[in-house]
């Protein structure tokens, strides 16, 4: 199992969510014990159910104090779920650069997925802002792009590992793989340990199979085919 590569980014000028960016350590400080209220209540009982005046009252500040930091509930949500992004692509880049070979990157890919999966079942905040940005449109906007991003990454590999396919199909097919693993790993962790369980190595399996697999297998096309049968 691949070990995480780091903790979660402290707040700072990514956080665009942030109505503003706090720039002494005082005010950082009071925007990372907010974040960590709002997860515990998160935690308890759901993004839905959190409400401003409930984080204030756990944070120890005044609701206008909070509203400085965060206008709403839903810049809460995107704040921690960028931080989570973030966090997921620094353990993918961080392995998908020691790959030298397609028996790596297969390696490499279903270890990083299993290990995608296990933190969603250890983290029900994690479980609970993803189900929260279903229900919003900017985050769900927010979501599509972590893919395209993740997916650049998949795509640098393959394009690394076989230059002589066309960037551009090696980019659509990285962009599905990884929008897929999303939409995979939410239907897992809506069902019952056993069955996400079978559900992540489907998952696995078809995209080692049709994707990345081997030349040696006979993959060598598999990325130009899937994306040019039409």
């Amino acid at each position: 199992m691949i070990e995480p590569t780091g903790t979660l980014p402290i707040a700072g000028e990514d956080d665009t969510a942030l109505r503003r960016t706090p720039s002494q350590k005082r005010s950082r400080e009071r925007v990372e014990h907010i974040l960590t209220c709002a997860s515990t209540l998160i935690a308890e009982k759901g993004s839905d159910a959190m409400r401003m005046s409930e984080v204030a009252e756990k944070a120890g500040i005044s609701i206008g104090s909070l509203y400085q930091y965060f206008p709403d509930k839903s810049a809460i949500v995107r704040t921690l779920a960028e931080r989570y992004n973030a966090y997921s692509r620094e353990c993918i880049e961080g392995e998908f650069a020691k790959v030298t070979s397609m028996a790596e990157l297969r390696d490499a890919f279903g270890a990083l997925f299993d290990t995608y999966y296990d933190m969603f079942l250890a983290e029900p905040v994690m479980r609970d802002i993803w189900s929260a940005m279903q229900a919003d449109k900017t985050l769900r906007q927010i979501e599509l792009e972590e893919s395209r991003m993740t997916g650049r990454l998949l795509g640098d590999v393959l394009a690394r590992l076989q230059p002589q396919r066309p960037r551009a199909a090696i980019d659509e097919a990285a962009f599905l793989i990884m929008y897929l693993g999303e939409c995979t790993m939410r239907l897992a962790i809506s069902v019952d340990r056993a069955e996400g369980g079978r559900i992540v190595e489907a998952y696995k399996q078809m995209i080692l199979r049709d994707f990345v697999a081997d030349e040696a297998a006979g993959g060598a096309g598999s990325i130009d085919n899937a994306m040019t049968r039409s």
